[in-house]
C-alpha cells in the first residue's frame, strides 16, 4: 500500500460537461475524497419566465443536446397539465416513440464510445476503429439509425421542433413509418453482437456494491417512460406533482449542481433505477439480454448502469415496433390541435436516458409562465456519485495511483451524467 495517494482529475473525460474527482489519503485512511462540479449555471429557468406557453418546450430543449426530446415532453406535459390540455392517443403514441428514438441515440453512444474504450483498455473509441472495426461500424450504425428515427419524428436530430403543445405539427406518414420498422427489425441482430461484445467484457466492470434508494417512473402495464407514478424502492409510489417530497433539492460547497435525498442520504435514478423498479416489464428480448448478463433486481452496482443501458436500448426496440404496429393499424390522421389558455401550475415527468426528469410551470391567464423550475437527473443523481466515491475509495488504496484514478472515472461515466444541465446553483457573494 503506498502511503501517499493524490488524485486530482481536473475535468474527467467522456462525459457531458466538467467534472473533477479529488482523492487525498495517507497511511491507508482516506483523508477527503470529492465529486466536484465547477461549472457556471444555465438560468433556463429564468430563461422561461415571462415566455408564452408555445414557446417553453422550445426553449428548454436547448438544457441540453442529449436528452433534448426528453426535455421537450416534459415541458409539453408540465405546460399541458397547467392549462388542462388533453392530448390524442396517437400523440402519446408519437410521443412515446420519439422518447424511445432518444433512449436508443443516447444508449449506444453512452456504452458504445464512452463506456466500451475502459473496458477495452484504450483512452477513446478511435484506437477502437483499428482493433474492433467491426464493432465500431455496427455502434456507428446503430447510433445512425436512433438518429434518423429522431428526426422522422421530431424533425431534426437534436432539438425537436414538429412536437408543440397538444400534438405535432407534422407527422409521419404509414410509408416511413414502415420504412422506420424495418430499420428496427435490421437492428436487432448488430444489437445482440454488441450485446455480445459487452458481455465479454462485463468482468472488467467493478465487482462493487452500495445499497442505496432507486426512483423512477413506474407504471401498471409498462416499463414506464412517458406516463406513470414516481416509484422508489423505499417507499412506493407517489404522485408526480409530490415530486419536490421526493428530491429535497440542497446545495454543497464543492458543486454548482445542487444535490438530492429522499430515504436516505441519496438516490440513484437511470437506466439501472429504472431496471430496478421495472424488470418484470420487459419485453421478452430484452429480458433475456438481462439474463445473459444475470442481471436482476435488485441489483446494487451502479458500474452495471451501463449494463442496464443495452437491455433498455434492447427493450426500446421491441417497444418501438409494437407501437408503430398499433399507429399502423390505427391510421395515422392529421389532426387540429385547438388549445384553450387558462391559468394553473403543472408539473410534467417523462425518464430521460438518464434518469427521471420534472418539469414544473405557473402559466397565467395570459398564457404567459410566471414560475419554472427544473430537476435534472444527473442533479439527483450527484449525491449518490459522492457517497459511492467514499464507500468505494478505501477499498481501492492497494492499487496504482492510475488505477485508482481509472476505477473512479469509470465510476462517474457509469452514471453517464450530462453535467452541464444540472448545474442550477450560483454562489453569490454581497459585497455592501
Amino acid at each position: 500500500m503506498m502511503s501517499e495517494v493524490n488524485v486530482n482529475v481536473h475535468h474527467v473525460t467522456r462525459v457531458e460537461g466538467h467534472g473533477n474527482i479529488v482523492l487525498n489519503a495517507r497511511d491507508g485512511a482516506v483523508e477527503k475524497v470529492q465529486w466536484q462540479v465547477p461549472e457556471a449555471p444555465r438560468f433556463f429557468e429564468a430563461f422561461v419566465r415571462g415566455k408564452p406557453y408555445h414557446q417553453l418546450s422550445h426553449i428548454t430543449t436547448r438544457i441540453c443536446g442529449i436528452c433534448s426530446i426528453g426535455h421537450g415532453l416534459a415541458s409539453l406535459k408540465a405546460t399541458e397539465a397547467a392549462m388542462g390540455v388533453e392530448i390524442s392517443e396517437q400523440t402519446l403514441l408519437l410521443r412515446k416513440l420519439a422518447l424511445h428514438a432518444e433512449n436508443l441515440q443516447s444508449h449506444i453512444l453512452h456504452v458504445g464510445y464512452l463506456v466500451a474504450p475502459d473496458l477495452l483498455g484504450v483512452g477513446s473509441v478511435v484506437p477502437l476503429v483499428g482493433s474492433h472495426p467491426d464493432a465500431v461500424l455496427k455502434i456507428v450504425g446503430l447510433h445512425r439509425m436512433a438518429n434518423e428515427m429522431s428526426d422522422l419524428l421530431c424533425g431534426r436530430t437534436t432539438h425537436p421542433i414538429t412536437m408543440r403543445v397538444g400534438g405535432f405539427s407534422s407527422i409521419p406518414t404509414e410509408k416511413q413509418l414502415l420504412a422506420q420498422k424495418q430499420k428496427l427489425i435490421d437492428a436487432v441482430e448488430p444489437t445482440k453482437e454488441i450485446g455480445a461484445l459487452v458481455l465479454s467484457l462485463a468482468g472488467k466492470l467493478p465487482d462493487f456494491q452500495r445499497e442505496t434508494e432507486y426512483v423512477g417512473l413506474v407504471a401498471d402495464d409498462e416499463y414506464a417512460l412517458y406516463d406513470g407514478d414516481i416509484g422508489s424502492t423505499d417507499t412506493g409510489r407517489h404522485p408526480v406533482p409530490d415530486y419536490k417530497e421526493i428530491t429535497n433539492e440542497y446545495i454543497v460547497p464543492q458543486s454548482t449542481g445542487k444535490y438530492c435525498k429522499h430515504a436516505r442520504e441519496s438516490l440513484m435514478v437511470g437506466a439501472l433505477a429504472r431496471f430496478n423498479l421495472n424488470e418484470d416489464k420487459l419485453h421478452p428480448l430484452a429480458a433475456e439480454v438481462a439474463g445473459m448478463f444475470n442481471l436482476h433486481k435488485i441489483n446494487t452496482n451502479p458500474f452495471m448502469n451501463s449494463v442496464a443501458q443495452v437491455v433498455e436500448f434492447v427493450d426500446s426496440i421491441e417497444d418501438s415496433l409494437d407501437i408503430i404496429d398499433e399507429l399502423l393499424d390505427r391510421g395515422l390522421q392529421e389532426e387540429r390541435i385547438d388549445v384553450q389558455v387558462r391559468a394553473g401550475q403543472g408539473v410534467g415527468a417523462v425518464e430521460v436516458p438518464r434518469g427521471i426528469l420534472f418539469h414544473d410551470y405557473t402559466i397565467n391567464d395570459a398564457g404567459i409562465c410566471t414560475q419554472a423550475n427544473c430537476i435534472i437527473p444527473t442533479n439527483i443523481n450527484h449525491a449518490n456519485i459522492q457517497l459511492d466515491m467514499e464507500a468505494l475509495a478505501p477499498t481501492l488504496l492497494d492499487l496504482p495511483e492510475k488505477e485508482i484514478e481509472l476505477t473512479l472515472e469509470m465510476l462517474v461515466r457509469a452514471y453517464d451524467p450530462c453535467i452541464s444541465c444540472s448545474v442550477h446553483h450560483l454562489n453569490v457573494e454581497w459585497k455592501r
